[in-house]
């Protein structure tokens, strides 16, 4: 049985055939693919902060890209340029935890790497233009900037990026200070593209997106983790 790998989802209003504006659950469907390809089955995760107990029935977790986590939750006041949904910060903190407590493995893309950040009580630049007076981590709308990252040697993104650190970024904030986790990558400009937590099985985050290249590196990393937590519970499912 392919390891069972949560995907957080938007909840956003959506147009198709003939449906307008209605309210939906999605992502991209880059990530599904992503983790297919990676030997995964991808199953979508809408926002609920009732319990964590879905957890019981996954392998493995990603913590997808989307709108700003809340300043408050790392002690600050909402920059002009932040925009949140804070109905997905409960529900993912929950999950967040919970998945750390169970030592699930876990991959967090873009937002999913701040949200990592704030659950270990560290804090966000809210709006890197500001701080680096430049916008490469977010060119335009829809435009994803193009960097070469540098790792650090001997960490795990390292290991699984090899010898292309091409990464596509797409995100207005950053990390200011991880907390307890490690900055093991680092955008031209020196803003923090990866954090890891070397205590745990595998607890990875990346700023950028890896999705849309489909890039098996790393959700073949997390599936592959994800397959070992398996071998003891597919029997009980």
């Amino acid at each position: 049985m392919r390891p069972i790998i949560g995907i957080t989802s938007y909840v956003l209003p959506a147009t198709w055939g003939v449906w307008v504006d209605l309210e939906s659950a999605l992502v991209p469907h880059d990530y599904v693919e992503a983790v297919r390809l990676a030997g995964g089955r991808a199953v979508l995760l809408p926002p609920d902060d009732l319990d964590t107990d879905v957890l019981d029935r996954l392998d493995g977790l990603v913590l997808a890209g989307g709108p700003d986590v809340q300043p408050a939750r790392y002690g600050q006041e909402p920059h002009p340029a932040t925009v949140t949904q804070p109905e997905r910060d409960a529900a993912e903190l929950a999950l967040l935890r919970a998945a750390l407590d169970r030592d699930l493995p876990l991959l967090g893309v873009c937002r999913g790497m701040q949200l990592l950040t704030v659950a270990a009580g560290g804090s966000l630049h809210q709006h890197l233009p500001d701080v680096l007076g430049h916008e490469k981590h977010r060119p335009g709308p829809g435009i994803y900037g193009s960097q070469s990252a540098r790792f650090a040697p001997g960490s795990r993104i390292a290991a699984l990026m090899g010898d292309d650190p091409t990464i596509n970024c797409f995100h207005h904030q950053g990390v200011a200070d991880p907390g307890p986790l490690t900055v093991t990558g680092w955008a031209p400009d020196g803003v923090p593209e990866a954090i890891e937590d070397p205590d745990r099985r595998f607890v990875l985050g990346v700023q950028w997106h890896p999705e849309v290249g489909r890039d098996r590196r790393l959700f073949g990393a997390l599936v592959t983790a994800a397959t070992k937590e398996s071998t003891g519970t597919c029997a009980d499912r």
